[in-house]
């Protein structure tokens, strides 16, 4: 008999907040489909690497997985600069920019414009429509992720059902709930910082740093196989 889920489709699985070249290649290895990296913002946070440090990162994702620079910028000029100096294959914005003003930046990227939006927000839509795709994740009071926090996934379902746009789901993802989440929502992807990092003997996350088994069985929990051996 088939299970009732074998109709979900495969979720394409992105890693974010890489910061050093042995959690990039861990995170190829275990089949991600997009490596993150994140680089001026102006949050606190231990998974931001300066722009030089984010282009030799993304130089080296291999062909037919994507690197997806991570930013958050004040404005569209600022944006375009930092691209043209990281040269990534995606560029990933959070908070400050208006949909105008990310649809102005659409115009100018070579790259595809993947669009961050708070899960809570009312105008989902509106950033639709500027974006190639639609990042929906819990943010902080500041407008970044990596809060490790989830959402309602049974609202976030209502509210993207009808867009016209490839949606990634983030927001306190982990490789014990992301199952759950995508079947939930059926989202294009998944998107993961927090969730992967290493833990110290304490309980307490490692800011930065990825586990590469707790990195595969993510990987292997979004698409719903067996972790290899």
């Amino acid at each position: 008999m088939s299970d009732a889920t074998d109709d979900r489709p495969d979720a394409r699985v992105k890693v974010c907040g890489v910061t050093r070249e042995t959690d990039r290649e861990a995170v190829v290895a275990a089949g991600a489909d997009a490596v993150g990296v994140i680089s001026d913002v102006p949050v606190d946070t231990p998974r931001e690497v300066d722009a030089d440090t984010a282009g030799d990162l993304l130089a080296g994702v291999p062909p037919l997985v994507t690197g997806v620079l991570v930013t958050m910028p004040t404005t569209v000029e600022a944006a375009v600069d930092l691209a043209a100096t990281v040269e990534p294959d995606a560029v990933q914005v959070h908070g400050g920019l208006s949909p105008g003003e990310l649809g102005a930046l659409g115009h100018r990227l070579s790259q595809d414009l993947v669009v961050a939006v708070d899960a809570e927000a009312d105008d989902i839509a509106d950033y639709a429509d500027a974006a190639d795709a639609l990042l929906v994740d819990s943010v902080d009071a500041e407008g970044g992720g990596g809060t490790g926090e989830t959402h309602d996934w049974e609202r976030t379902r209502e509210v993207v059902a009808d867009l016209d746009v490839p949606v990634i789901l983030a927001g306190g993802l982990t490789p014990e709930n992301v199952a759950a989440a995508v079947e939930t929502v059926r989202p294009f992807g998944v998107d993961v910082a927090t969730g992967v990092e290493r833990v110290d003997g304490d309980g307490s996350r490692v800011g930065g740093e990825k586990d590469p088994e707790t990195v595969r069985s993510f990987v292997a929990a979004a698409r719903r196989r067996e972790v290899a051996a």
